[in-house]
């Protein structure tokens, strides 16, 4: 199975969105297919046998249009509409002038005036009409061929009106030419012009909006940076990003972007990963440390070894998972779409039937047909069509930008929905590696300094206890390295003899053992013992564990006020994971748990309807991440826990589950607002379009239908666009 983003042309309102997607859903070899209006692509899962080809070539079957693959980084060709809409603006208020000066007492130009040259009149109006007929002819197009299929959408509406209004004046103005100057009054041609221009207006707002909710994924593209420092033979030459390749050593300096995903060979600086984590707090890394591409060089020199370029680094697949979750629909969307799909051919019944009733009742044709037309052109399902995917679009790209990757769009639907959240511990509540507790210092020596001895020693170690220490500063080397086995480790660091280990240390080095109250205190604190000996006295002790993140205690609290019901779930044993609960405030817990049992437990709270929400890292928490309603996983977990879960919070922040809670619940919040201003858009416009409020002298004709239909779409985006905050 294969899958690819398809950037889509042709596509105006929600009835073309459906259309496409079923028709692809359709084809042979096609496994799935979601069409979004709003990012202008469908994703498709397909058959390894179809071809890029053939998928194009469904997607013009269908009567659209398909650019080739999605690939953020192009930059979107020169628009414009944006002049032409200008000038026809020009040519519309002019064209205005002519046709309703005189409603407004306006000096008429002479040889065009109504009443004294009908026909110069006439023709002027038809001929000022022709440029709009030429701008908006892609939409007569489409809108005929769309009726000709049988798959009617906004088009159709627009054209259907627009030729009914086109027909009827050009009749009357051969009339007039013959010389019958009483239909001078039954000319419509500004509104056949003016319906073009308001659809195509709303339509270049409607793109200019939808290009600001991309902003999140264009910035992320734009973060890498074009060019590298590539470092061979001791030389440093700049070379562009295309050039570098797996395993190559690259050179940041001071102010420098890192520019592919690496591990640190050389030096050490602080780094501002802002962009992909959402933390403005600056990291200190060093050597084997993993730098991301874009990433801020703030203060050190450093080397690093290319490991993931193009396509495969931390940016890119943030990128295609942001993109594909923004082409994955949420269960809300399904009610738009099945109204949508019913939207079109009922709004041509109504129209038909305006027309009818109207000559049924004796009214004139010439009124009968401005009510006929402006049902059509009021008809908006644009707005309907965007409330929901613009939303989630919106929402997605924040999200993005704080760190939270959502890799499906039904998740903003259901992460509120919560009401039971489990936590894994290690690795999860916990950092999931080894760091200092505690440090007892008996010497003369500052703490910075024992811990560059122990971290220069520890470096040269594969046990997990090395870890602790990685991070810290080592400018030194160790002279006469030795590995004491089941013991610790020794070694020569500036003249001076060290030794790092248990407290079998002391017993070999014969060194009265005085320090008891401190290794008690150690040890009823779940640590590691690590002895620090320096020319034979005993300089410090070292108590290492797992500790708890610094922020879960607060977590836990807030999620708890939420209402949220907590629970761990670990395989470490009771005694520990009591321990770690009493500490959070947490009174759920199961200890001891397989893989299969965390699923089984789990599938017992969906059994007895409760909406679940798991957090974990590890291989073991996968199954529980796919078997919850939401699965969050921390971007230090395993390739399958990252696989396995919905959400992935990119710098580890617990913190970020109540703001994925609450940008959920404000997203449901937007779409629910903009689904009830489409249909009480549609709701008061259309019996307005009919007539039903005449006798309190409401009605609209086309060409103010046309422009509320432009507002109607407006607001949606509008409101959709307050998520970004």
């Amino acid at each position: 199975m294969a899958k690819i983003i398809l950037k889509i042309e042709g596509m105006s309102c929600s009835a073309c969105q459906n259309t496409l997607e079923k028709y692809l859903n359709k084809q042979k070899g096609i496994i799935s297919a979601s069409v979004n209006l709003v990012m202008a692509q469908a994703l498709i899962n397909y058959e390894d046998y179809l071809t890029i080809d053939d998928l194009n070539r469904f997607v013009e079957e269908a009567g659209y249009k398909s650019l080739g693959e999605y690939n953020p980084k192009e930059e979107d060709k020169r628009d414009y509409n944006k002049i032409y809409l200008i000038i026809l603006a020009i040519i519309g208020l002019f064209l205005m002038y002519v046709s309703m000066g005189h409603m407004f007492h306006l000096t008429s130009i002479s040889f065009l005036d109504m009443m004294n040259h009908p026909v110069n009149y006439g023709i002027c109006l038809f001929i000022l009409t022709i440029p709009f007929l030429v701008y908006g002819f892609d939409i007569i197009k489409k809108g005929f061929l769309k009726i000709i299929r049988r798959e009617p959408n906004m088009d159709s509406l627009v054209t259907v009106g627009l030729f009914a209004s086109l027909v009827y004046s050009l009749v009357n103005l051969g009339l007039i030419i013959k010389g019958n100057t009483t239909f001078v009054h039954h000319l419509y041609f500004e509104s056949s012009a003016m319906i073009i221009y308001f659809v195509k207006l709303g339509r270049f707002i409607d793109k200019k909006s939808k290009e600001k909710t991309k902003e999140a994924i264009q910035e992320l593209v734009q973060i890498t940076p074009e060019k590298a420092l590539i470092k061979k033979d001791d030389e440093i030459k700049e070379v562009t990003i295309d050039e570098v390749k797996k395993g190559d050593i690259l050179v940041c300096k001071p102010g420098m972007k890192i520019a592919v995903d690496g591990f640190i060979s050389r030096g050490e600086a602080h780094f501002d990963e802002a962009f992909i984590t959402g933390e403005s707090k600056m990291k200190r890394k060093g050597k084997n440390d993993k730098v991301i591409a874009g990433s801020l060089n703030m203060d050190g020199y450093v080397e690093y070894v290319a490991f993931k370029i193009g396509p495969e680094s931390t940016i890119s697949e943030v990128v295609r998972l942001v993109v594909e979750a923004t082409n994955s629909k949420a269960p809300i969307s399904f009610l738009a779409d099945t109204i949508s799909g019913y939207f079109v051919p009922g709004i041509f019944i109504i129209a038909f039937l305006t027309l009818i009733i109207y000559l049924l009742l004796g009214y004139a044709f010439n009124e009968a047909l401005i009510s006929f037309v402006t049902v059509l052109v009021v008809a908006c399902p644009c707005a309907l069509g965007l409330a929901t995917p613009l939303a989630i679009v919106v929402s997605e790209g924040a999200s993005a930008k704080k760190g939270i990757l959502i890799k499906k769009g039904e998740i903003l639907e259901n992460a509120h929905k919560v009401d039971t959240i489990i936590f894994d511990k290690t690795g999860t509540l916990t950092y999931g590696k080894l760091k200092i507790f505690k440090l007892f210092n008996y010497s003369e020596y500052q703490e910075d300094k024992i811990l560059e001895y122990v971290a220069l020693l520890e470096k040269n170690s594969t046990h997990p206890i090395a870890n602790a220490f990685a991070n810290y500063k080592t400018n030194s080397e160790v002279v006469k390295f030795k590995n004491i086995v089941g013991v610790g480790l020794e070694g020569r660091i500036f003249n001076h003899h060290i030794y790092v280990g248990s407290n079998k240390l002391l017993t070999k080095l014969k060194i009265k053992e005085t320090f008891t109250k401190d290794e008690a205190f150690l040890t009823q604190n779940e640590c590691s013992l690590i002895y620090v000996i320096i020319d034979g006295k005993v300089a410090a002790l070292i108590g290492v564990k797992d500790i708890l993140r610094e922020n879960a205690k607060e977590v836990i609290k807030n999620l708890t006020e939420m209402a949220k019901d907590v629970i761990i779930l670990s395989g470490d044993n009771e005694e520990t994971l009591k321990k770690v609960a009493k500490s959070l405030n947490v009174k759920k817990i199961e200890a001891n748990l397989l893989p299969q049992d965390k699923v089984a437990y789990l599938k017992a709270l969906n059994d007895q309807g409760k909406k679940v929400m798991m957090v974990g890292d590890g291989i073991n928490d996968a199954p529980a991440l796919a078997m919850a309603l939401v699965g969050v996983s921390v971007s230090g977990g395993t390739d399958i826990a990252l696989n396995s879960a919905d959400v992935i919070l990119m710098n580890d922040n617990l913190e970020k589950i109540e703001e994925l809670i609450k940008i959920s619940a404000k997203t449901i919040k937007i779409i629910k607002q903009n689904l009830f201003w489409a249909f009480i858009y549609n709701a008061l416009m259309i019996p307005m379009a009919i007539g039903l409020f005449k006798f309190i002298n409401l009605s609209i004709n086309p060409m103010w239908a046309s422009l509320a239909m432009v507002l109607s779409s407006l607001t949606v985006v509008l409101n959709s666009l307050r998520l970004r905050k």
